[in-house]
């Protein structure tokens, strides 16, 4: 069995995810707009009167930056729930199995949710 994880490495940890949280803010901000809760893809050129090809630069730019915020988001909500499992006491506990996730993991991961057993 391994060791549950300090205080202070979970302090540590959650730097890392505020910085992380913080950097994901700034690009979702690059990429998209913000639509109450939610997060949508745009282009800079949104909403203005466009010739065809300002409108299939336009189309393109939408086409690239919707996956990326969409998985900007994904990873935010990953970062917001490790900081609601810090403040409820089962950070850094397998959602599966109960055990402690091993420190190493969480710091190449710190939303990681699973011990490396249960990694799907």
């Amino acid at each position: 069995m391994d060791e549950k994880i300090t205080d202070e490495q979970i302090e540590e940890l959650r730097g890392a995810i505020e910085a992380e949280k913080d950097s994901i803010d700034e690009e979702l901000a690059s990429y998209g707009k913000q639509t109450g809760a939610k997060w949508e893809g745009s282009s800079e050129s949104e909403g203005a009167e466009a010739d065809p090809s300002d409108a299939a630069d336009n189309i393109e730019e939408l086409a690239t930056n919707i996956p990326i915020v969409g998985e900007l988001e994904k990873r935010h909500k990953e970062l917001e729930g490790a900081i609601e499992r810090m403040d409820s006491g089962t950070y850094g506990l397998c959602d599966v199995c109960g055990e402690p996730i091993l420190f190493d993991r969480l710091d190449a991961n710190p939303a990681a949710r699973t011990c490396t057993a249960h990694i799907t």
